[in-house]
């Protein structure tokens, strides 16, 4: 039986990193181990106008050029022409599309023709609500009042990967979440028995300030008592100068280290080596919180604000800790707690990976992709 192509469309791809970035690679390679299903990837290139194509982890990856990027979105006014053009030469039959990066994933939906377009929606609103943010809100507030509507229409399925997703909701949609390979991410020791030192995971740029990691590094300045405890960001974006800047301002600039972006097993070995991983977002645009989830499955207890998606991922007491959005001084009381009371930080730790394996190991998740992508 010849395999039957499903074209993966993501306004970016590894090895640019990024929850979005994961999730559609893992469909992808899914999608490879699957006797009657093939991936395509079409994606763009982070610089350069032209299109590359290459074979990646035995997946065929196309990137194309991008004429221009506003904010985090690359735009380029042949993506219409180039999306057609690839789908009818690699005889894509099925078309998922991931957002919410405006652009490549609303065109790859318009495009698709006969094709059955599923769309994998991965935020809520992408509001910044920050000073300075009013143009782009406005913006961003046109575009979900009148195009998303008409692109979620325009799918024939929608997938939801968590429940403040735009997409959840409506009456073709699905929810599965993102996932986590427990195989990889497993327990190290205790958290009890780590060096006292917090971890963020996740993009550090001037577009993604709702991240709040500037509030982490405030809790962390509120940390006197212990002058042991140190933070380390891992990723990158061009915001790090200015946090790390930050740090320098409230006095804790050799507490505070920027690993870079890490992968792999450098990436498991960071946050399982950590005592706290926290993910300090202020808005809806954190849907689900990946980074979460990774640290979950390594025994690490985490703490998260009570906003967008983490909620459902993280309950208050028992998988982990939530505090206010923007909240310094919680988020600071709560990172002591789990530096200073062992016995918590470990019964969250082992709480949160028993709740992974039942609910974000990827293998059962992709299944559920699967099955969607051959009922059409």
């Amino acid at each position: 039986m010849t395999p039957r192509t499903v074209a993966v469309v993501a306004p970016y791809y590894p090895p640019k990193i990024g929850g979005v970035e994961n999730y559609a690679a893992r469909i992808a390679a899914a999608l490879a181990e699957a006797p009657d299903l093939e991936p395509v990837v079409i994606t763009t290139r982070l610089s350069g106008l032209r299109t590359t194509e290459s074979v990646e982890q035995g997946v065929r990856v196309i990137r194309l050029g991008a004429w221009l990027r506003l904010s985090n979105t690359p735009l380029s006014p042949l993506w219409p022409f180039q999306l057609r053009r690839w789908l009818r030469r690699t005889g894509a039959e099925v078309v998922n599309a991931h957002a919410p990066v405006p652009g490549l994933a609303d065109l790859a939906v318009a495009v698709s023709g006969r094709r059955p377009a599923v769309l994998t929606y991965h935020a809520g609103s992408m509001h910044k609500g920050e000073p300075g943010s009013g143009a782009a809100d406005r913006l961003i507030g046109g575009y979900e009042r009148a195009v998303l509507p008409r692109v979620f229409r325009r799918a024939r399925a929608l997938v939801a990967v968590s429940p403040v997703s735009l997409a959840a909701g409506h009456p073709h949609a699905v929810q599965i979440t993102p996932g986590v390979d427990t195989a990889r991410f497993t327990p190290g020791v205790p958290a009890s028995q780590r060096p006292r030192t917090v971890v963020y995971v996740g993009r550090m740029d001037r577009s993604s300030a709702w991240k709040g990691v500037d509030v982490l590094i405030g809790a962390l300045a509120e940390l006197a008592d212990l002058p042991e405890a140190r933070l380390r960001l891992v990723g990158g974006g061009d915001a790090v100068p200015e946090l790390l800047a930050l740090a320098g301002r409230l006095g804790v600039a050799e507490r505070v280290e920027a690993m870079g972006e890490l992968t792999g097993d450098q990436l498991v070995e960071a946050v399982r080596g950590a005592a706290v991983l926290a993910l300090p977002s202020r808005t809806e645009a954190e849907s689900f919180g990946m980074a979460l989830v990774e640290a979950m499955a390594c025994g690490t207890p985490v703490v998260g604000s009570a906003v967008g998606g983490i909620p459902y991922v993280v309950t208050d007491g028992e998988t982990g800790l939530l505090v206010p959005p923007g909240d310094t001084a919680a988020l600071a009381a709560a990172c002591r707690r789990l530096l200073t009371d062992g016995e918590l930080a470990d019964r969250l730790g082992a709480a949160g990976r028993r709740h992974v394996e039942e609910h974000y190991a990827w293998d059962g998740l992709m299944r559920r992709y699967l099955e969607l992508f051959r009922s059409l």
